[in-house]
């Protein structure tokens, strides 16, 4: 697929000119007013045609303003447009628009996350290729963000279905291969034997494949695998210098990352005669629990449970029950715990006490070491196991509490492991102490734990022989040093993070580049040789692949011995194209995956997306940085300085229940409302038959609950703008966004107030600048000041929300106030003239970034030539002007408002009270009462205590 203009071209629209400057003969007063009535369609056809014409949103290196690269995460090409879209990228292009007018060389790309299975599906349902689906949805995307008039560099467009894109991800692979950083080993993963593919966990949905209703195998199976692990230090650290990121983002990374310390212990292992096998291993972050251990707990796939199996039918078809089910942790923790005895036993490592070895339907070989020392007196999984099968469950950490309540008995604390040895029968009585009480709120504890479940707190230990009475941290380290020096266990730094799989059973998406040989084994695809084109132009009817059954596709020669050879039939991970478009939009059209501009771009200075991607893809995006820095392509170590994580658009829903069971959802666009005073829904009904609907509560909009809104219908209705300015004020952008159609039209009406403001305004008289006034000593009245000041507290305001805070609802509010304060600006003087135009010019620039179709035109109409409006500087708060002449003071009676009044900044406490006393407002309250006490706090309150 090409790049740029020949994109354009081949998914159906028209190549533009090249960037030429818009000129304009007229003199400023020329510009003939706009029409009074607000006509939406009109106002954004014109200006998104005068965009287009002179390319506005390209953008180059060559500039000499200070770089700014704003992001949203790519879209993919489903078809249509959502709101959650429409919020997206329109936070995104306020922030754009901003910069651009606060200096800034701004980038805003766009392109399309193109592979992946629901093009499949589409493509099993329409009975049509996933090729042509996709690029039919991008032109018809395509032209939806147009419309929304998004300030976007089109000219860096591309589809991660493009060969001329997924060409550098192949040679990235490749590349890796030969570092060992991609690699290719068995792994346990969802299978569903109908469609013949691996699952995603999500995609298990009780037990069974999301699409087919089968029963999910857990299949072990070749995968490549990128070494993520090999980073897992670097990406913890580095969370630490992304400032600008959401703390509960990074927290999320922090513990998926899952960085522990603790104690890797050899158990050695022989059957039930004596006979010897290889040893376990397993990993603990809990040493100080280790003489709980009661038994040991193996996955079906470990070695040994092969082992056991081979001569115990029984044991062999437990364990190819094993592989139903999903691999999730979440299941693995809600399932009931299942398992079977092997005929093997493990020896303690320092007791020499022989434990029953078990395979265990929560143990995963791809977890860890796929073996777990089971402590059900500490652990809650471990316990339930336990609980199952009939097995011992031992304390031997006490919590704080309980040693607290011992010292409460009286005796000597330190002595208290004694009592607790001797309450659990592993120790001598103690004649001097008494042992009554603490023996009993030991068995109390026990109890508790052999009842309700494991103890898993940190605590000191009991029951432990000579470790008796220490703490976690002395107990880790007294258990090491001796396991360490016997060989038989040693310190270890785990990672709960796992090597990113990257391979998938499916057609659509990038072909790995690997050849196999029967000689060589696994191959790289020679550079050269590169991209491995997958075919598009193919029957797909959902089972199989079309490339794994086309054996002249597969067909090829090995590049090292020039035998027969056969490709890789697997494709990419569809996070493997998201994890570095953000580097591509730097250099479109380079011949290698970034090249030098990529340093001037990145990092990406504000990202934006939602927080459900707070994990796999923004940690893909962080790790494939580093993998591209190390590969020398660019020098910064995160991909993005910033990270803006918009909330969810919600929306009422409505049903009716069927008969069977089920529920209808109704669009909310079909069903009348009833609300009460304050707003809230208190009965619906089918605008069809009239009939009541249930109300369903407000919930993500959806296509399951049929509650989302048409961007498409909205922009017809009520235009972009107003969609765009309802978006930015409905919510803070990190807020979920509640839709709210009469909130939509509310937009539209103070769009269609401003409109007429300045209309209105260009009509009337020519008027003199008011810069130009004010250097010539014109004195303003108090109302044009007051005036003038609001103008600009209100651009100080505006400013601060876009820039600093990305507070855009309170940015607009601030913005409908002044609106008001203008409509009741009556003055019609050279010099009122003059204050109301520098408020509307303003409030227009002001407006810019979120309404920027209709802040177009009024510009001009303003008398200004045809420049882009995101090149003129965004106003600044002239300091002389926020200086108050006058102040307003509340003035209470008997501590009740009862009026306000205005007085000059410096007005002594005698003239404050004389003004309030005076105020008509408050003078009817003060009939018949006498004056006891007035209190006056300058420059806030006036607060006079009166009784009859």
């Amino acid at each position: 697929m090409p790049h740029g203009g020949a994109w354009c071209a081949a998914v159906g629209f028209p190549v533009f000119p090249p960037l030429r400057p818009a000129v304009s003969n007229r003199a400023p007063n020329e510009f003939p007013a706009p029409e009074s009535t607000f006509d939406p369609q009109a106002v954004e056809t014109t200006a998104q045609r005068f965009w287009d014409d002179t390319r506005a949103f390209e953008v180059d290196e060559a500039s000499s303003k200070p770089k700014y690269y704003c992001l949203s995460m790519l879209p993919y090409p489903s078809g249509a447009l959502h709101m959650g879209h429409v919020r997206n990228y329109t936070i995104s292009d306020v922030i754009s628009r901003y910069k651009r007018m606060t200096g800034h060389n701004v980038l805003q790309p766009m392109g399309w996350d193109a592979f992946g299975l629901p093009a499949e599906n589409a493509a099993i349902k329409h009975r049509t290729a996933p090729a042509k689906w996709t690029y039919a949805n991008i032109a018809h995307m395509k032209q939806q963000l147009r419309a929304m008039g998004y300030a976007i560099d089109w000219s860096r467009e591309f589809a991660t279905c493009s060969p001329d894109y997924y060409v550098h991800e192949q040679r990235m692979f490749v590349q890796l291969m030969k570092r060992g950083l991609a690699y290719r080993k068995n792994a346990v993963v969802n299978w569903d034997p109908v469609d013949q593919t691996v699952l995603a966990n999500e995609q298990v949905i009780d037990g069974r494949g999301w699409r087919t209703g089968a029963l999910v195998e857990k299949r072990e199976i070749p995968q490549w695998f990128l070494k993520i692990t090999d980073y897992a230090q670097e990406l913890l650290d580095g969370l630490d210098t992304l400032e600008g990121w959401p703390e509960a983002v990074k927290t999320m990374q922090r513990n998926w990352i899952g960085r522990s310390e603790g104690l890797e212990i050899r158990f050695d292992v022989r059957t039930v005669d004596g006979e010897p096998r290889d040893p376990v291993t397993v990993f603990t972050t809990r040493p100080d629990t280790l003489l709980g251990a009661t038994f040991v707990s193996i996955a079906g796939e470990h070695p040994l449970a092969q082992q056991a199996a081979q001569g115990n039918p029984e044991l062999a078809a437990f364990i190819a029950e094993l592989r139903q089910g999903g691999v999730s942790e979440a299941e693995l923790e809600t399932q009931e715990k299942r398992g079977m005895f092997t005929g093997l036993r493990a020896v303690h490592p320092i007791t020499g006490e022989e434990l029953p070895v078990y395979v265990a339907n929560f143990v995963l070989m791809g977890y860890g070491t796929g073996a777990v020392m089971a402590v059900p007196g500490h652990d809650q999984r471990d316990w339930e196991f336990a609980k199952n099968h009939d097995l011992p469950v031992k304390v031997v950490v006490m919590p704080e509490a309980v040693r607290d309540a011992l010292a409460e008995i009286g005796r000597d604390v330190a002595r208290h492991t004694d009592a607790m040895s001797a309450a659990l029968g592993g120790g001598p009585s103690i004649d001097a102490y008494d042992t009554g009480a603490a023996v009993q709120v030991v068995q109390d504890f026990v109890r508790e734990v052999d009842e309700i479940g494991a103890h898993t707190e940190r605590g000191w230990l009991v029951n432990s022989g000579e470790f008796d009475g220490l703490d976690f941290q002395q107990a880790f380290d007294a258990i090491a040093g001796r396991l360490e020096a016997e060989g038989r266990g040693a310190r270890r730094v785990n990672f709960r993070i796992r090597d990113w799989g990257v391979s998938r059973q499916r057609y659509w998406g990038c072909p790995i580049p690997v050849i196999y040989c029967d000689s060589c084994g696994a191959v790289p695809v020679p550079e050269e040789q590169l991209p491995v084109v997958l075919p598009e132009d193919v029957e797909f009817m959902g089972t199989g692949s079309p490339i794994k059954a086309d054996p002249e596709w597969r067909k090829t020669t090995c590049p090292t011995c020039g035998g027969s050879a056969e490709r890789e039939t697997d494709t990419f991970d569809t996070f493997m194209e998201s994890s570095w478009y953000y580097a591509r939009y730097t250099s479109p059209g380079a011949a290698t995956q970034v090249d030098a501009r990529a340093d001037h771009w990145l990092p990406v200075d504000q990202y934006i997306g939602g927080i459900e991607h707070a994990i796999l893809h923004l940690l893909y995006f962080r790790f494939y940085h580093k993998l591209l820095r190390d590969q020398g392509l660019v020098t910064s170590d995160e991909p993005a300085r910033n990270l803006l994580t918009q909330g969810m658009v919600i929306a009422e829903t409505f049903y009716r229940d069927n008969s069977d069971g089920s529920k209808d959802w109704i669009n909310p666009a079909d069903v009348d409302i009833v609300r009460d005073e304050r707003g809230r829904i208190t009965g619906a009904t089918l605008r069809t038959d009239g009939q009541p609907v249930v109300i369903g509560g407000v919930e993500k909009m959806s296509k399951s609950k049929n509650n989302g809104v048409d961007p498409q219908e909205m922009i017809g209705r009520y235009g972009a703008d107003t969609v765009r300015l309802f978006s930015m004020f409905a919510a803070p952008p990190e807020q979920s966004l509640e839709w709210n159609e009469s909130g939509v039209d509310g937009m539209a009406r103070f769009l269609r107030r401003f409109w007429r403001e300045v209309t209105t305004h260009v009509g009337q008289p020519d008027h003199p600048d008011v810069a130009a006034l004010l250097a010539a000593g014109t004195e303003l009245t108090p109302a044009q000041k007051t005036l003038r000041r609001q103008l600009h507290e209100t651009i100080q305001k505006v400013g601060d929300d876009y820039g600093r805070r990305h507070s855009f609802n309170t940015a607009i509010a601030a913005l409908m106030e002044l609106l008001n304060h203008v409509a009741k600006f009556d003055d019609m003087s050279d010099a009122g003239r003059a204050v109301r135009h520098e408020a509307l010019e303003s409030m227009v620039l002001l407006l810019n970034p979120v309404t920027p179709h209709v802040s177009h035109a009024l510009w001009q109409a303003l008398g200004h030539a045809e420049v882009l409006l995101e090149d003129v500087p965004f106003p600044q708060a002239d300091p002389a002007a926020l200086v108050r002449d006058a102040v307003t003071l509340a003035v209470q009676v008997n501590g009740k408002l009862r009026g306000t009044i205005e007085v000059p900044v410096n007005v002594d406490k005698a003239e404050a009270e004389r003004l309030a006393l005076a105020e008509p407002a408050v003078a009817k309250y003060l009939e018949g009462q006498t004056v006891r006490k007035v209190i006056v706090v300058p420059g806030k309150i006036v607060n006079i205590v009166a009784a009859a």
